[in-house]
């Protein structure tokens, strides 16, 4: 990304962003006339599976991070192009920042955490996120519970003692069950537009055979909450939790409630929704329906630590998290227009 823009002329800026290793791209471009800052935001990681590499056919492009979110990462560059070659802003700049860490597990946020915290933020900014459905003004926070049970002793068979040692099945599912009892009472915190909190669990694994006593039993899932729920409480609520499972004789416990972004809601009545909702109307013939972030994004942090409206609105694409991940080249134009139409109505204004 960095050789990219800079082959096309940008001064490109790196910043270690808590992240030395993968220090985050920025390039500032300014129309040379005062006015609002837009940022384009776009991460670089992705998911860790097989790696696929780039194809086009049929209009479609292929391979990994097609969808999420080299292919809008790069219709905001050629956004970026297009307002630059065309000396298309009449007043304002744009930011572009490109980064590290976003997908968890792997990823904490941390690199747009810092840029955002060290004041590396627009006044209103696009997230270009597979998502087009919609303009998700509020989303639900989101952590990621992991959980490791553990016994003393070597793996048993059941009847040479494994009967008698500590059971981190039962414990496990004691767990779970207190997880969905927890999901039960999130049920009726809600929100009419962002959706209920929950707890979910999607993993368990333990043992290797079926009449042997595992020393291990592993257990993950997720915590989701709206705005007005403190992280705190969450914390709290879990970690009680845990510790009730923790008094079992003979059981130790290794957890963690890692925290990816919190909830958020935008101000619906900030100049960036008006004028995106614009040119949602000029570009595709009307404006998008207001609903929910269905997925938890940057858009959530950089609206929590810089109290800006982050608009997560990219390509109408498909594979996410999987290995065929595509996104079509007509998509990538179509979110490359809308953003050079949005920083051209917002920074002057």
């Amino acid at each position: 990304m960095d050789e990219i823009l800079s082959d096309d002329g940008f001064t490109v800026e790196r910043h270690d962003a808590d992240w030395p290793d993968a220090p985050a791209v920025v390039v500032r471009w300014s129309s040379g006339r005062p006015g609002k800052t837009i940022q384009f935001a776009g991460h670089l990681d992705t998911v860790h599976l097989t790696f696929v590499p780039p194809r086009v056919e049929s209009g479609l492009l292929y391979g990994s991070g097609a969808s999420d979110m080299k292919g809008g990462t790069a219709a905001a560059v050629e956004a970026l192009r297009v307002l630059r070659d065309l000396n298309a802003l009449q007043a304002g700049d744009v930011l572009f920042t490109a980064f590290d860490l976003h997908e968890a597990p792997w990823g904490d946020g941390a690199q747009i955490t810092a840029l955002t915290r060290d004041g590396i933020v627009g006044d209103g900014v696009l997230i270009p996120e597979y998502h087009m459905q919609s303009l998700p003004v509020g989303g639900r926070g989101l952590a990621i519970m992991e959980v490791t049970i553990n016994r003393d002793g070597e793996p048993m068979h059941e009847v040479v003692g494994g009967i008698e040692q500590p059971n981190v099945i039962a414990a496990g599912v004691e767990l779970v069950q207190k997880f969905l009892q927890l999901d039960k009472e999130l049920a009726e915190i809600s929100d009419p537009m962002i959706g209920r909190e929950s707890a979910f669990v999607g993993q368990i694994h333990s043992g290797e055979i079926f009449n042997q006593s595992p020393t291990e039993l592993t257990l993950s899932g997720t915590r989701r909450w709206i705005p007005g729920t403190k992280i705190e409480f969450v914390e709290q609520q879990y970690r009680s939790i845990i510790n009730e499972i923790a008094q079992t004789d003979g059981i130790q416990i290794e957890d963690n409630l890692m925290v990816v972004v919190d909830a958020f809601e935008l101000d619906q009545s900030h100049p960036l929704i008006d004028k995106f909702q614009s040119v949602c109307q000029a570009v595709m013939g009307k404006p998008l329906p207001v609903g929910p972030k269905p997925f938890a994004d940057d858009g959530n942090r950089i609206s929590t630590i810089a109290g800006v409206p982050a608009i997560t609105h990219g390509p109408d694409a498909k594979g996410a998290h999987t290995l065929e991940e595509s996104v079509p080249v007509k998509e990538l134009q179509r979110v490359a227009l809308v953003y050079a139409l949005t920083a051209m109505v917002f920074c002057p204004d």
